[in-house]
């Protein structure tokens, strides 16, 4: 017998079960704030991008690995400080989706280092750029968002001018085929990212 596909009632079901879950699991794990803590301290100075979509397993992991590389390439690792969170805590602690990890390890990438955590209130404070995913993961956001910060969220695909997409598809329920999809996007819209940030903030011409 061959796998059931997801229906709209699966996937609505699957959603609020997760919402769910998540008010009673922690934000994030004792070892998990921690890492974050000295994480965190490495920002003085620097642009700093919190790459932000549900649970931190698949799109913006994706998005925080592809940024990391083209920032080291660029030479730019001590001037830009680069994160990622959810807007759920049904992950936290746990590693990229494996199907996550496969795709950027195809295209030269590892992001197995990463551990998913819970965007908190203080992220509004310390991230110049708080770039969501998708429309949902703006709103769920702007909930929380301090008064006069809500401005640092913006959609991440805002940042690919070339492209016809203004969300980035959760590739979640789906097979491989829509993770290199995100990727591709990701990608895309990475260099575009990186190309405002040396315009605006960091004073140095746009590579070629």
């Amino acid at each position: 017998m061959g796998m059931r596909t997801a229906t709209g009632q699966d996937l609505e079901k699957e959603w609020n079960m997760r919402k769910l879950m998540s008010r009673f699991w922690p934000s994030r794990s004792e070892e998990a704030t921690q890492q974050s803590i000295g994480d965190h301290s490495d920002m003085e100075g620097k642009v700093s991008v919190l790459f932000v979509c549900m649970g931190n397993i698949c799109r913006s992991p994706t998005a925080h690995g592809v940024f990391r590389k083209l920032v080291e390439e660029e030479g730019l690792s001590e001037r830009i400080f680069i994160d990622s969170a959810g807007t759920y805590a049904y992950h936290v602690g746990s590693g990229p989706d494996r199907r996550a990890q496969e795709t950027a390890r195809r295209r030269g990438i590892d992001i197995s280092d990463l551990r998913a955590r819970k965007v908190e209130t203080t992220d509004f404070e310390l991230f110049d750029y708080i770039l969501a995913m998708d429309q949902s993961n703006v709103d769920e956001l702007a909930e929380i968002a301090p008064a006069g910060l809500e401005h640092k969220v913006r959609l991440f695909m805002d940042f690919a001018t070339d492209m016809n997409w203004s969300e980035v598809p959760d590739p979640y329920y789906g097979g491989l085929s829509g993770f290199e999809r995100v990727f591709d996007m990701v990608e895309t819209a990475s260099k575009g990212l990186l190309a405002e940030i040396r315009r605006t903030h960091l004073g140095v011409e746009t590579g070629t």
